[in-house]
């Protein structure tokens, strides 16, 4: 007969699966149920109703660990990079424009033409007077984004979203020492929290400021405050969106994050810029010396570095409004500081700030 032969593989060859392949393919899916949770639950806020906190369970977190989120956080960033044809530029950020609700009247340059790749377009500057600094009130929002949450600190633990807390130490990470701070040792046997408060009379506060990806993305200082220490906690890098925040327990300690501590005039000050899914790159403006997202890590670890030196006692110091760093997209900022009892805190949970805006003031 005039019959051709076809050679076929075995069915065990063609459905050859890898481990890794079976774990982003679990992964990505699971992760995208859970977005269409959070798009649920988002509904139902708008509308008033309040929803019951549920956290996951420790096999949820653990799969949710299982996707590379370093790994792809990497690829975007190399994508980032990657020179747009002039024709192109204009329909890929007028798509991203649309989709994340970007105001580009308060860029410093309007036109789309301008931004060669994706992380310019990220990275874009506001006119001056987009966002002028509130002089009155003593310390502003560091950046566009949304209020998760803020009030006192208390028994060592902080709110990231209402009724799902972390610690205060895991997430700060040993107190740096008071030689570098220039803070009174603390009485022996004090808590953690104890040992931040440096002035009698004093509290510790918090502030949860979320940036979504159509926020501008620089950060800027918070207040006048003098810069004495950075600490590195590689981690995970977890979205961090209300949705997730308030399903996964003490998420911004496993998430890789760089903590800045120093001291304001009220004693104790930290800005913690929070990294998240494709937000592998925190870039701090004076420290040349970080390098965010590395392609390995020991889990748990930490990197240290004073700005304290036998040139430079006294640190770096910021101004209110000052440029201070950015993300390649949106992320988070978290504030924690100590100030006196009668500090109030001009805000409502949920609300919209813009840079420059006030966060409360004595």
């Amino acid at each position: 007969t005039d019959r051709k032969k076809f050679h076929t593989a075995s069915v065990g060859q063609v459905f050859r699966l890898r481990p890794f392949h079976v774990l982003v393919a679990t992964g990505g899916g699971y992760v995208g149920y859970r977005k269409y949770e959070d798009y649920k639950l988002e509904q139902l806020e708008k509308r008033g109703i309040e929803v019951p906190v549920k956290l996951a369970s420790e096999w949820e977190v653990a799969l949710y660990k299982s996707v590379p989120t370093r790994l792809l956080s990497r690829a975007w960033g190399r994508l980032n990079q990657v020179e747009l044809p002039t024709w192109l530029r204009k329909p890929v950020y007028s798509l991203y424009i649309w989709t994340f609700g970007v105001n580009m009247k308060e860029a410093a340059v309007e036109d789309l033409h301008h931004y060669r790749n994706l992380s310019e377009f990220f990275r874009r500057k506001l006119k001056p007077q987009a966002r002028p600094v509130c002089c009155v009130h003593s310390v502003i929002s560091p950046s566009d984004g949304k209020i998760l949450n803020f009030g006192q600190v208390k028994n060592c633990e902080v709110e990231q979203v209402k009724g799902v807390t972390y610690s205060l130490e895991s997430f700060l990470g040993p107190r740096v020492s008071t030689e570098e701070l220039h803070f009174s040792q603390a009485p022996p046997g004090n808590s953690f929290q104890q040992q931040l408060v440096t002035k009698e009379g004093n509290e510790l506060y918090h502030c949860v400021i979320y940036l979504a990806p159509g926020d501008y993305h620089c950060f800027h200082s918070p207040t006048d405050w003098r810069v004495s220490h950075r600490r590195h906690f590689p981690g995970s890098l977890m979205s961090v969106n209300p949705g997730v925040a308030r399903w996964i327990k003490e998420l911004f300690c496993h998430n890789e994050r760089v903590v800045l501590t120093g001291d304001w005039k009220h004693g104790f000050f930290s800005l913690t810029a929070v990294g998240a899914t494709n937000v592998g790159s925190i870039r701090i403006y004076f420290d040349q010396d970080l390098h965010t997202n590395s392609p390995s890590y020991s889990k748990g670890s930490y990197n240290d570095f004073s700005f304290i030196s036998n040139n430079n006692k006294e640190g770096i110091p910021m101004r209110k409004g000052e440029h201070l760093g950015e993300f390649n997209l949106g992320s988070t900022i978290v504030l924690i500081f100590e100030a006196p009892k009668d500090f109030k805190f001009h805000l409502k949970a949920g609300q919209k700030i813009r840079f420059g805006e006030a966060l409360g003031s004595l």
